[in-house]
C-alpha cells in the first residue's frame, strides 16, 4: 500500500516545493510504503523513539503518536515502549512524550464505551480486530466469522471515520459478495458515482468487476455482515485508499 501524505505540499508547497516534494513522495510514498520491509507499526516505533531521543516533542512527534496508535500501538505497548526508552534516552524526554501519548490515548476509555453499546444494538458479535486486513483499512476495524462452510459470512464492525480501500471483487463464475448492515451508520460507493448512506436493514449487491468502498460515517460506529457470493477462482484486488478530503465532505 502507498501512503499518501499531503502535508509538506499544503504547508510548505510554496516556500520550500523541492521539500514538500521529497516529504510527500520519498519519506511517506516510498520509505513508509515499504511494508515488505518494515511494517507501518514497527516503523511508528521506530520513529517515535527517534523522536523522543532528540527530544523532539512538538507536534511532529504528536502526529507521529497517533499514527502509532493508528497503526495498532495500544495504550499498554506505548508505555512500555517510552519507559523502556528512557533508560537510553533520558528521564526528562520521557515525561514530555507521556504528557502528549496520554491525550493521544485519552480517547481509549470513551471508544471502548462507545463499543459496547454498539454491540448492545446488534445480535451478532464484534469480534476481534481485523489486523489481518490493516494494511486495506483506514482506521480501526473488527471481524467477526458467522460462516465459513457453504457460504463465508462475517460480521465486520467499523469504528467511527474507519473506511476500506478502493477494491474489486473478481472471480471467474459467479462471485460478489452482499453487504447486510446490521448496526450503525455507514456507507458504500461505486467509482464514478455519489457515496450511498446505509443503515440498519439495507441491503447491498456488489457484483465482480466494480470498484467500490464501504466504512462508517464519520460519526458513527457501524457494521454490516459481508456475504461472499460462491463463484470460482474468487479473489479481491485491492487498490488505493479513500481520499481523506473526498471522504471528509460526507457527514
Amino acid at each position: 500500500m502507498t501512503i499518501k501524505q499531503t502535508a509538506g505540499r499544503k504547508q510548505l508547497g510554496e516556500f520550500a516545493p523541492k521539500f514538500a516534494e521529497l516529504n510527500d513522495d520519498v519519506l511517506f510514498g516510498e520509505v513508509w510504503s515499504r511494508e515488505e520491509k518494515l511494517s507501518l507499526r514497527d516503523r511508528s516505533l521506530v520513529t517515535v523513539v527517534s523522536l523522543m531521543a532528540q527530544g523532539l516533542t512538538d507536534s511532529s512527534l504528536t502526529f507521529h503518536l497517533q499514527e502509532a496508535k493508528k497503526n495498532g500501538i495500544t495504550k499498554e505497548e506505548i508505555a512500555e515502549i517510552v519507559t523502556h526508552a528512557a533508560f537510553y534516552a533520558g528521564w526528562p524526554k520521557a515525561w514530555a512524550v507521556f504528557r502528549l501519548a496520554k491525550e493521544v490515548w485519552s480517547e481509549d476509555a470513551q471508544t471502548e464505551n462507545a463499543k459496547v453499546k454498539h454491540a448492545a444494538e446488534m445480535v451478532f458479535p464484534i469480534g476481534e480486530p481485523n489486523d489481518g486486513f490493516l494494511r486495506y483499512f483506514i482506521g480501526k476495524s473488527y471481524l467477526a466469522p458467522l460462516s465459513t462452510e457453504q457460504v463465508g459470512i462475517f460480521n465486520v464492525t467499523f469504528e467511527p471515520g474507519c473506511r476500506n480501500n478502493w477494491h474489486i471483487h473478481k472471480a471467474d463464475k459467479g462471485g460478489g459478495q452482499i453487504l447486510v448492515c446490521v448496526a450503525g451508520r455507514g456507507y458504500y460507493q461505486e467509482w464514478g458515482k455519489e457515496a450511498q448512506e446505509l443503515h440498519p436493514g439495507d441491503v447491498v449487491n456488489i457484483p465482480v468487476g466494480i470498484k467500490h468502498w464501504h466504512g462508517a460515517a464519520p460519526d458513527s460506529w457501524f457494521s454490516h455482515l459481508a456475504v461472499e457470493v460462491p463463484g470460482e477462482n474468487g479473489s479481491n484486488q485491492w487498490l488505493e485508499p479513500v481520499d481523506d478530503e473526498q471522504y471528509g465532505r460526507l457527514k
